[in-house]
């Protein structure tokens, strides 16, 4: 036996199943995200790079998960100052 449903009830059944495929989707790529900016950081530490404070490492991870969670291209920024005043 099949179950019609009225077209209302079956397009709000849809747009949550298509939200919960998204929050799936997000949760995977933040995951992913994160491992790799892990992973970046422990290199760049293991191979003596680069000597980051807490502060320039904040700033890393922000600008690696803005470019690696993105749905949009990133455009590069080069900074030319400092962080520090």
């Amino acid at each position: 036996m099949t179950t019609a449903y009225a077209p209302e009830i079956a397009q709000a059944m849809l747009r949550r199943q298509q939200a919960s495929a998204v929050v799936a989707a997000r949760t995977r790529i933040v995951e992913g995200a994160v491992g790799m900016v892990e992973m970046a950081l422990d290199e760049l530490s293991k191979r003596s790079v680069v000597e980051l404070d807490e502060e320039r490492k904040a700033a890393m991870v922000s600008n690696l998960l803005v470019v690696l969670c993105s749905e949009q291209n990133t455009q590069p920024v080069v900074n030319t100052g400092t962080l520090y005043t």
